[in-house]
């Protein structure tokens, strides 16, 4: 591992930034003083600068939009579809790269696509470090793409090739080419590898709803269908599932959580991911792979008790194991299934994330435990924000 020379760096370029975390980065360098390239492209609905400047109004920062320089981009042609003079002229920048476009589907029916974006989009990224001779490559990847088969993962190159879906994978393979490419080419890098993202954990605000949100959502949805059930048709189809309003109000939803694995479900809020990650780039050591991740996770039965506060239930349980052959799943037990499905490797996670090198660059900050009032804050965020349909308006 190299430490990069030193020298104050006020320009940054970075991909991605339209996306969730990119776009906390971005506003985390604008509000640091640091001007950023923003390569990308339009949207069907939207230019890459207005789609940006929808973002800067949200985080209410559109006064600082003259730190930005936009340039319409495609990572799978060549020179990222710019003009040679355009090219050219980024290259001799040497700007800091700091590469954080992904597509984070899990779904195996999108393999193709998933792994076209994440690894395949490479080259032409790596084509323009090299080529530009950047101060270095910083690399978003993922805590969880160090596979799975083992216990405790130290911050070092993946030794798997077990993962729980493709984009774990897919991240996996970009980090190892990342290493390759650039230890060859003598580019300095960094590998910045957070686990699950949610909101701010001082206002609850977030761009994105999934991960912690899901199971909310799923139980909120459920909790709504019952309720109009109760209200309007004397609780015909609740009874059946033993579904009905306490003395007190509260609605008591029988519904068994079974989980794998008596583990836990690694978050980090994204003003805390946003932090380390500025406090990385700006002190950087070449060769150096970062867990940003929580020390204390949480598991499924506090995240379960907070559901039922948030959303004045009861009944809920959360059982480690799978379902008996004689038991019969209820109709809320079955829908709750089938929508956190995708992230049920992660709600009874027992990996461990050694984060020695991440301690290091932020003096041993730990993100704040996911306690009821962050956790409240955030989901009233979500509700207000129709889950994201009303985003824009919140």
């Amino acid at each position: 591992m190299t430490r990069i020379k030193k020298g104050v760096i006020d320009k940054y370029l970075l991909t991605g930034a339209t996306g969730f975390l990119g776009s906390h980065i971005m506003a985390g360098l604008l509000l640091k003083g640091k001007s950023v390239v923003i390569i990308g492209r339009s949207s069907a609905e939207l230019p890459l600068k207005e789609r940006i400047r929808k973002l800067l109004r949200w985080f209410g920062i559109e006064h600082l939009e003259g730190f930005l320089e936009f340039h319409e981009t495609d990572f799978l042609k060549k020179n990222l579809g710019l003009g040679n003079d355009e090219y050219e002229h980024l290259c001799i920048e040497r700007l800091p790269i700091i590469h954080c476009a992904s597509d984070t589907s899990f779904a195996e029916k999108n393999r193709e696509r998933v792994m076209k974006s994440n690894v395949g989009s490479l080259t032409e990224i790596l084509n323009f470090a090299c080529r530009s001779k950047t101060r270095c490559f910083h690399f978003i990847s993922t805590a969880f793409a160090a596979g799975t088969g083992t216990t405790e993962y130290h911050e070092t190159p993946v030794n798997s090739a077990n993962f729980t879906n493709v984009y774990e994978e897919s991240k996996a393979h970009a980090e190892n080419i990342i290493t390759v490419r650039c230890i060859e080419n003598e580019v300095p890098y960094t590998i910045i590898r957070p686990s699950i993202v949610y909101g701010d954990s001082v206002n609850g605000r977030s761009l994105k709803f999934n991960a912690l949100y899901v199971p909310v959502r799923a139980t909120l949805v459920i909790r709504d269908i019952y309720l109009v059930d109760v209200r309007k048709n004397n609780g015909q189809k609740a009874a059946e599932c033993g579904i009905h309003l306490d003395i007190d109000g509260a609605l008591h939803l029988p519904m068994k959580i079974f989980i794998p694995d008596k583990g836990k479900i690694n978050l980090i809020p994204v003003d805390y991911f946003t932090k380390t990650v500025l406090s990385i780039i700006e002190k950087p050591i070449s060769g150096t792979f970062y867990h940003i991740t929580s020390n204390n996770p949480a598991n499924m039965e506090r995240l379960a008790a907070y559901t039922q506060r948030l959303l004045n239930i009861t009944g809920i349980e959360v059982v480690i194991g799978t379902p008996g052959s004689d038991e019969t799943r209820n109709a809320p037990e079955e829908l709750f299934d089938h929508l956190i499905k995708p992230y049920m490797p992660y709600i009874s996670d027992k990996r461990i994330f050694k984060r020695e090198n991440t301690d290091r660059v932020t003096c041993s900050a730990y993100p704040p435990d996911l306690s009821y009032e962050i956790f409240e804050k955030c989901m009233a965020f979500a509700i207000s924000a129709d889950w994201g349909k009303k985003l824009f308006y919140s």
